[in-house]
């Protein structure tokens, strides 16, 4: 596992960002771990978060994974993620659009539902985490309308989960899914399998970790991908 996967799980869980218990998930399943991005609620927790979004696309792009021109925001936490994402690749060096869709068309003013510059090139769509994917496909759909190409997605954690019930589960992933339909590559900055290989680091911050490891465990041999 990267250093730079490690230190983002240690910032999660040093935020309570990333907890273990007993939670309900959307699709009703029980989960031995909840991740809400929500909870990075915080002006330097913010910009550090920002910062593991810059670093992992720099390295996606670096290896050849993706390229982009733009950066989009589906709302609403993806305003957040995306502006923010946006100040700290510039303070990386690299200085780049983004722009944000608003859930209602504006009728007065400049008007239509995307703030900021036209999405054209390729557009990077950036997002908490991928869940059933429904806002991924809202925005390749007004990134298609507008005229740009959907170049990938960026998130903070995949799960690795499998949808449907239990006794009809899918066979791919959320981030699989849309991998495959729209041929673009999905970008997360730690995954399920991260999680648990860093419970079995040596960290201080492991010991979090740990007592919950076979249940993590046993949830990713059930549902995930």
């Amino acid at each position: 596992m990267s250093e730079l996967k490690a230190e983002f799980i240690e910032f999660a869980l040093a935020n309570g960002v990333l907890r273990f218990g007993e939670f309900v998930t959307k699709a009703g399943r029980n989960s031995p771990y909840f991740f809400n991005a929500g909870l990075f609620s915080r002006g330097a927790v913010l910009a550090r978060l920002a910062g593991f979004y810059a670093d992992a696309l720099l390295a996606a792009r670096a290896a050849g994974r993706l390229d982009f021109d733009i950066l989009f925001g589906p709302a609403y936490k993806g305003i957040v993620l995306a502006s923010a994402t946006a100040v700290a690749l510039a303070q990386r060096g690299v200085d780049m659009p983004f722009a944000y869709n608003r859930k209602e068309a504006k009728d007065h003013g400049e008007g239509g539902v995307v703030v900021g510059p036209p999405l054209q090139g390729r557009v990077l769509i950036v997002d908490d985490v991928v869940s059933a994917g429904t806002s991924v496909r809202e925005s390749v759909a007004l990134i298609r309308a507008a005229g740009g190409t959907p170049a990938g997605v960026v998130v903070a954690i995949d799960r690795m989960e499998r949808a449907g019930p239990d006794d009809a589960l899918s066979a791919r992933s959320a981030v699989q899914e849309i991998e495959c339909q729209y041929a673009v590559p999905v970008v997360a900055i730690a995954t399920l399998d991260d999680l648990l290989a860093f419970a079995g680091s040596g960290s201080a911050a492991a010991e979090q970790v740990k007592p919950w490891r076979a249940a993590v465990a046993a949830y990713r041999s059930r549902y995930g991908a």
